[in-house]
């Protein structure tokens, strides 16, 4: 007698099969060039995304519209993309010495255009992730405007229904709103939405911007409206992909060019053969922890995370403006990207830095005598940290000769989404595992949860996993991470990518030394676990100053010593 068990697939199976689904679908799509979301060609990806209902985009299986989903979806696309039939995604292709006005996203670093009424072209020049990410959005906002069609509209004649034609005539209206106007149109718009009034009230500030203070109405009118022409018409929005940008795509163009600049500036500046200590964090921690000190006298708090909170706040451009002008006059340079990865970069060169100012340990010798210099690049997005860091620790080529970059340790600062705790805590990964695969990049982390404790953060010690896309988790996908026998403490979307470019540098290729020091620590942005504690519910705020900073002192007081 057979003792073989019975398997039913988990839900936590089947929305890892959903995700592998989705990329293997959303690369075809790539190859092919062009799909239709709402059409035969999307339904793979609408299939899965409502098979998974991530977190993120909270009710999407159900028939009520999501709206924390929606205005984060919204922040990372181009304004005014509602209004587009036609998606078109394009490589770096000269748009930027054209007449067309570049939109940025605001949560995301990429140039846009809107071409005519119709279409918007979407620049790529981070790679996959980049393409994945945008593809999962655009699918959620069609989705989202098919409920919206689907509310309003009465018969296959497209005959809607009064509270359509009221939001209509509300986003016609050419004059500014009073109140009684917005919130009959909100009364209206609540309807469509399958929301409460009080729901969409609260909403409605977080759409708005100074431009379009009735933006939420805007948004959900034009997205009821191409999905009524979808099904009424057969008009279907289309997603293209431009010829150059398959060509382009996976070769390291932009990375190449990112990283022979800073190799350029360091060579002009005598500086490439020094000791490098490589950091990926934002633009400001590690300026202003070298720099701080200078505006010490203005902030009447004694307390330096009081110091470094009063920077983070938007009023105070004139302190940040003091610390930056500070740094640049000793040892900084900075160079604005023009490679198209969206990164910039600090270097600094201690040799010029007054340490004795510094207020977090010192080996004054060690300065004086190795002269480090400290390269900061801001944030790779998904693939592009192989991609950014791979062209980074090859060798220099100048006048036929190779020079190899001294790169003596490099520190990887990020936000990751944690699986124990909360939003503000700390996590130290002692392995990334790359999603959907077996592959996994133990390694020595120079940084401990010893190092991090008794600061009044909590800190976690763990695995931590290198996921496709964080707007594809769900909870029993992430459950399954952090109960299974890998230990996963946190979610990120580089971790594996650096990894992997540190391995092939120091330990195949023979660019940088085998024995570079490598640090990893990120601070939780949210967690997916917890409900109102995802993405989608908002960003740190303050909460994300202490544990920045104290990550950052602490990476700079291991090179300094």
């Amino acid at each position: 007698m057979s003792n073989k068990k019975h398997h039913d697939r988990t839900r936590a199976q089947e929305s890892s099969n959903a995700i592998e689904r989705m990329y293997i679908t959303m690369r075809h799509l790539f190859n092919r060039g062009f799909y239709k979301p709402m059409g035969i060609s999307g339904e793979t990806l609408r299939q899965s995304l409502l098979l998974l209902r991530p977190e993120i985009y909270g009710s999407i299986g159900e028939e009520k519209a999501e709206l924390e989903g929606l205005l984060y979806v919204i922040d990372r696309l181009p304004i005014g993309i509602e209004e587009c039939t036609f998606i078109n995604l394009t490589s770096d292709e000269g748009y930027s010495n054209s007449h067309f006005k570049a939109i940025i996203p605001e949560k995301r670093r990429r140039n846009c255009y809107r071409i005519d009424a119709e279409q918007m072209n979407i620049e790529i020049t981070r790679g996959r992730s980049e393409i994945y990410d945008i593809l999962t959005h655009i699918t959620f906002i069609f989705i989202e405007s098919h409920k919206i069609s689907n509310r309003v509209l009465i018969d296959e004649s497209g005959a809607t229904t009064r509270d359509w034609t009221k939001l209509e005539k509300a986003v016609a209206s050419k004059k500014k709103l009073t109140q009684e106007e917005r919130e009959i149109a909100i009364t209206h718009t609540a309807n469509i939405l399958g929301r409460t009034f009080n729901e969409l009230r609260a909403a409605y500030q977080d759409f708005a911007t100074p431009e379009q203070p009735e933006r939420l109405l805007h948004i959900v009118y034009w997205l009821g409206k191409l999905a009524i022409e979808e099904q009424i018409n057969n008009n279907k929005r289309t997603v293209t992909f431009s010829p150059v940008l398959r060509e382009r795509l996976g070769h390291h163009i932009h990375g190449e060019i990112w990283a022979d600049a800073i190799k350029d500036v360091l060579y002009k500046n005598e500086l490439l053969e020094r000791p490098i200590h490589i950091i990926s964090a934002n633009m400001h921690s590690v300026m202003n922890t070298l720099f701080s000190s200078s505006i010490l006298k203005t902030v009447p708090s004694k307390d330096i995370y009081s110091v470094y909170e009063s920077l983070s706040k938007k009023e105070n451009n004139d302190l940040r403006s003091k610390v930056t002008k500070e740094a640049l006059q000793n040892g900084m340079i900075y160079i604005e990207d023009t490679s198209g990865t969206k990164i910039d970069v600090q270097i600094f060169d201690t040799s010029k830095i007054d340490v004795s100012k510094l207020d977090i340990q010192v080996d004054e010798n060690l300065i004086k005598s190795k002269k480090p210099v400290i390269l900061v690049m801001d944030y790779a997005f998904g693939e592009q940290a192989y991609e950014t860091i791979d062209e980074l620790l090859k060798p220099y080529k100048i006048k036929g000769s190779k020079i190899h970059l001294n790169i003596d340790s490099i520190s990887i600062m990020g936000k990751a989404g944690i699986l124990e705790g909360g939003k503000g805590d700390i996590m130290i990964p002692t392995a990334h595992i790359f999603e959907g695969t077996a592959d996994n990049y133990p390694f020595h982390n120079e940084l401990s949860k010893d190092d991090l404790e008794d600061n009044g953060i909590d800190v976690y010690e763990g695995t931590m996993i290198t996921v496709l896309g964080t707007s594809l988790q769900n909870k029993d996908i992430l459950k399954f991470f952090y109960n299974s026998t890998w230990r996963v403490i946190g979610l990120e979307m580089e971790g594996a990518h650096y990894q992997k470019a540190i391995q092939a540098a120091s330990k195949v290729r023979g660019s940088i030394s085998p024995n570079v020091k490598v640090r990893y620590a990120y601070y939780a942005s949210d967690n997916p676990l917890e409900t109102g504690a995802t993405l989608a519910s908002g960003g740190l705020g303050t909460t994300g100053v202490k544990p920045t900073y104290l990550i950052t002192r602490k990476i700079i007081e291991q090179i300094f010593n």
